[in-house]
């Protein structure tokens, strides 16, 4: 057996503030979505790289608040394009950790991406 990277699923009210947050500020490419009926929740899965997330406007599906780790080369030069966008409701900055670096974004539902450039050497 061999396993892939997960994919996590996160928890999405509004799909209007999730696009103009993933889409529109983050970078990311909508790759597809579905809805069972026009007026039901989206579901939508949304890349940047090799990184993909879920999105989901499902109650069952996830909770909102969750928190998740992405490693990522080019920390600076994303953390700058980020902040030339000057997106209403983030302005990311890097903080130094002991294990390398990271730039904290919440989206607009308490999901906390954890964008983080490893510096530790083995």
């Amino acid at each position: 057996m061999q396993l892939s990277a997960p994919i996590p699923l996160l928890r999405i009210f509004d799909e209007a503030k999730a696009r103009a947050f993933y889409i529109d500020f983050l970078g990311f490419s909508e790759d597809w979505s579905h809805r069972f009926e026009a007026d039901l929740p989206l579901y939508v899965q949304v890349s940047r790289g090799a990184c993909v997330l879920h999105l989901s406007e499902h109650h069952g599906d996830c909770c909102p608040g969750a928190a998740l780790r992405i490693a990522t080369e080019g920390l600076d030069a994303f953390q700058a394009a980020l902040a030339a966008k000057n997106y209403g409701y983030a302005r990311p900055g890097i903080e130094a950790m002991p294990w390398g670096r990271d730039m904290r974004v919440t989206d607009p539902f308490g999901n906390r991406l954890i964008f983080t450039q490893l510096t530790l050497s083995e």
